[in-house]
């Protein structure tokens, strides 16, 4: 997959991957001719609707009170609104309620069976979807539900754009994430100032499916390298060695890591606190490897991590970091 576009706005990091952050842009072939245009975000005149406040969506939404936008959330369980209601925000009854009262509406959501619930129901997203609204959905789901999602809010006349994120809880509150994007050009180009705030990058892929499919391929080989490293730690345990030699040896070499180094000292000690967690990181792995099956490219080694996964899962450590993935390589 080529990269189509990448906001100019936010091209804070200089380059990515050794390419620059600048790309070609193309218009988006499957955008709707009945939505009306969005305008572009501003502070002080655009309403931004957040859903789900989880461990990233309390950071993302937290960062756009604090760059002036009058944001309206809505999670399932009322009271991880309350942080977010001390800050500024309003909080609302239903995902319907959010978009009604909102320009732009954003989700993080936990899986495929949320998004589509949410953006579904009688009181979700499409309900009170209308043409000038936009949806931004920065989940992690397959395409095929992205694709069903943006049917539901063109047909309601909103426009739509996949986002899903590359980074975890750091990077959220800090304001450094990296957007996928595909979907609706206009609603790009309408929410590069919300993505700016929440993120470093912004990458336009095409058409919806693209952005999924690329964040399943980055936790795919984001996942078998943590499982890589926390065998490689066991190992160098087992053989004597000293972990904190292999951490430094590793970082000084052509492998190096800043996941590795992130999250080393926790995975030594065997404490998770969750940035990303576990369950999340297989729910991932699951999907990658149903698009490989989609598409006939064999994926191995990513199985035999998804098996080490599954097995943290059912030893207790869904909700801890996905660092976890340690507690079941070790032999202690």
């Amino acid at each position: 997959m080529t990269r189509q576009g990448i906001s100019p706005k936010l091209e804070r990091g200089g380059k990515a991957g050794g390419t620059e952050l600048k790309g070609r842009k193309r218009r988006n072939s499957m955008a709707t001719a009945a939505a009306t245009d969005v305008p572009p975000a501003a502070p002080g005149s655009t309403k931004v609707g957040f859903l789900g406040i989880g461990i990233m969506g309390y950071a993302m939404a937290s960062n756009l009170l604090k760059a002036g936008y009058e944001v309206t959330v809505w999670n399932r369980s009322p009271d991880k609104c309350k942080d977010l209601a001390t800050e500024g925000a309003q909080v609302a009854a239903s995902p319907a309620e959010v978009v009604a009262a909102s320009d732009i509406t954003l989700a993080m959501l936990s899986d495929p069976e949320a998004c589509l619930a949410v953006a579904t129901g009688s009181d979700g997203v499409a309900a009170a979807m209308a043409p000038g609204k936009g949806y931004v959905d920065v989940s992690t789901v397959d395409a095929a539900t992205a694709r069903q999602v943006a049917a539901a809010v063109r047909a309601a006349g909103g426009l739509y754009l996949e986002a899903p994120v590359s980074g975890s809880k750091g990077p959220a509150q800090q304001g450094q994430l990296i957007f996928l994007t595909g979907g609706d050009r206009q609603l790009y180009e309408a929410s590069a100032p919300l993505l700016e705030v929440m993120g470093k990058a912004s990458f336009f892929l095409g058409e919806v499916g693209a952005g999924a499919n690329m964040k399943l391929v980055v936790n795919m080989v984001m996942g078998t390298m943590l499982a890589s490293y926390a065998e490689g730690l066991e190992l160098a345990k087992q053989c004597g060695l000293q972990q904190s030699d292999l951490v430094d040896v590793i970082k000084l070499g052509a492998i190096a890591s800043p996941m590795f180094q992130l999250k080393a000292q926790a995975m030594i000690e065997g404490s998770y606190p969750p940035a990303f967690p576990l369950k999340h990181q297989q729910k991932d792995l699951r999907l990658a490897l149903a698009l490989g099956d989609e598409v006939e490219q064999p994926l191995p080694l990513a199985a035999a991590a998804n098996e080490l996964y599954k097995r943290a899962r059912a030893e207790g450590y869904s909700d801890a970091d996905f660092s976890a993935v340690m507690a079941v390589v070790s032999t202690d």
